[in-house]
């Protein structure tokens, strides 16, 4: 978009401002991890009784989503995978799908996954420019371990009618898996910035400042 700026002397200035609305590549970005979210599915959850959450290959996912897109595009990703999990596409571990398994203890996780897969990009731009594995680990633990579970572990204990202790108790045997995925996750972060870089870092213009 151009816009003209007219000095009191007659001078007319011109200046290009940049496009901050979402390319192609950015769409095909959001749907890539959207499918990569979805292809995690194949691994079998494991149900923990207590808490009736299953652990599942596909909060990797989330963090990559966020590590590699960045907190835009990661975010919109999680929405349209979640989208298409409401409308009855099976594509939860398990083969689970439709707008009720929102409504089990197991939904707040879900819905948690849009703000990690955020948080974690939204971190990742903030320290992209001295990103290493530590930084990253941490940030994936910070969005993907202690985010998470604030958001989903509170909906355990209503959808399960258990106590809030109860479900925190209940969901410590996921910690040392997203652990792993944490490394995991931190590795294809670091290895991704080096060969392929896709994040923008905050403060150098585009859609990764209008979150």
């Amino acid at each position: 978009m151009n816009r003209n700026v007219r000095k009191s002397g007659g001078t007319e200035l011109k200046f290009e401002d940049k496009d901050m609305g979402m390319e192609t590549r950015d769409v095909a970005y959001i749907a890539l991890f959207a499918a990569i979210v979805a292809a995690l599915a194949v691994f079998p959850p494991i149900t923990l009784p207590l808490v009736g959450v299953p652990i599942t290959a596909q909060s990797l996912g989330v963090m990559l989503a966020g590590g590699v897109l960045g907190a835009m595009r990661g975010g919109l990703s999680l929405i349209l995978f979640l989208v298409l999990v409401a409308i009855g596409l099976p594509l939860l571990s398990g083969g689970r799908g439709g707008f009720g398994v929102f409504l089990t203890p197991s939904g707040g996780f879900l819905i948690g996954w849009i703000f990690s897969a955020a948080a974690i990009g939204f971190l990742t731009e903030r320290f992209w420019l001295k990103l290493n594995f530590g930084i990253a680990f941490g940030i994936c633990v910070i969005g993907g371990i202690v985010l998470l579970y604030a958001i989903g572990i509170p909906w355990v204990a209503y959808a399960a009618e258990i106590s809030v202790w109860t479900a925190f108790t209940g969901s410590l045997p996921f910690i040392p898996g997203d652990i792993i995925k944490c490394l995991i996750a931190a590795t294809v972060m670091v290895i991704v910035k080096k060969s392929y870089p896709i994040i923008v870092p905050r403060g150098a213009g585009g859609i990764h400042d209008n979150v």
